[in-house]
């Protein structure tokens, strides 16, 4: 392979990255399909449009693991998260509107696993990357009519989402209420988090079957500041709590010593944390954890 290849390659590899996270929801598992598609890179030969080539290289592989994961997700232990990116550096491209951020949100990442996989690939390229129904047809190797149906059902399946508005919160607001809960959550104040709580807050744990976590949804405002507060204080050391940038919005990074042991990203609705997921998967933290002790995505 040429320099120039290595090169041209190169300028694709964050919107690729981006691309994969989107289809797959795994950081871990993009970095892989980016990997895979330079392979097939290096083979290739009169590539007339490389980006558009290498979309519809990495759409492919991510729409066959995504068939193949579906029945390991239906087994997994306990609740299956996303990925956590942290994303200051602009590691899944340019966040600055709130629909750029809403695609991105773990919150959203969990709702796309209502599709299919061509659906969720028609979707991601229509509604993250532009791309117009020809060229969706041209990635999935399908027509123009197939892509709009495809599309529409898309929509249909995610229209029943209730936290799309209530997700484009004023982006200092969300800081300040989530700066409040690590204060209450760090210092044990139990009174104090349930006033920044909806009555009716829903955590979400993904341990993955690896660490200690609850496996069921914990909800209800006193059940949930008693579950915070006591997984904060269970792990033999105390936990230390950092606000970060997660895929888009405000979340918390928890470290106990210098180990990252979780990330927790509240939703917000009415003014209150509505909605929290914390992903406790050691698996799933590598990218975060180097991300944060580094300030580097590669």
């Amino acid at each position: 392979m040429t320099v120039d290849a290595v090169e041209e390659f190169e300028r694709h590899r964050s919107k690729l990255f981006g691309l994969a996270y989107r289809m797959l929801g795994s950081a871990e598992e993009a970095e892989d399909v980016v990997q895979d598609a330079f392979l097939r890179w290096h083979h290739a030969s009169a590539v007339e449009s490389p980006w558009a080539w290498l979309a519809k290289v990495a759409t492919n592989l991510c729409v066959n693991r995504l068939t193949s994961a579906r029945a390991l997700r239906e087994s997994y232990v306990g609740s299956w998260l996303p990925e956590p990116v942290l994303t200051a550096d602009n590691a899944l491209g340019p966040l600055d509107t709130a629909e750029r951020r809403d695609l991105v949100s773990l919150a959203f990442l969990v709702l796309l696993e209502r599709l299919n996989p061509v659906e969720r690939a028609v979707f991601v390229l229509r509604e993250a990357f532009g791309y117009s129904h020809r060229q969706v047809a041209e990635v999935i190797d399908s027509s123009e009519a197939n892509s709009r149906q495809l599309y529409r059902r898309a929509r249909r399946r995610l229209a029943d989402d209730p936290g799309s508005a209530e997700r484009r919160v004023d982006h200092a607001y969300r800081h300040d209420l989530v700066a409040g809960f690590l204060a209450a959550a760090q210092e044990g104040d139990l009174p104090g988090l349930e006033k920044l709580l909806a009555e009716d807050v829903t955590v979400w744990v993904d341990g993955g079957g690896r660490v200690g976590a609850a496996r069921r949804p914990v909800s209800g405002a006193d059940k949930v500041a008693r579950y915070l507060v006591g997984a904060l204080n269970t792990t033999g050391q105390r936990v230390q709590l950092s606000i970060a940038e997660l895929n888009g919005a405000p979340g918390l990074l928890a470290l106990a010593g210098e180990e990252l042991i979780g990330v927790l990203v509240p939703e917000i609705a009415g003014g209150l944390i509505s909605e929290i997921r914390i992903i406790a998967n050691p698996d799933k933290l590598r990218l975060s954890h180097s991300a944060g002790q580094s300030g580097s995505y590669r």
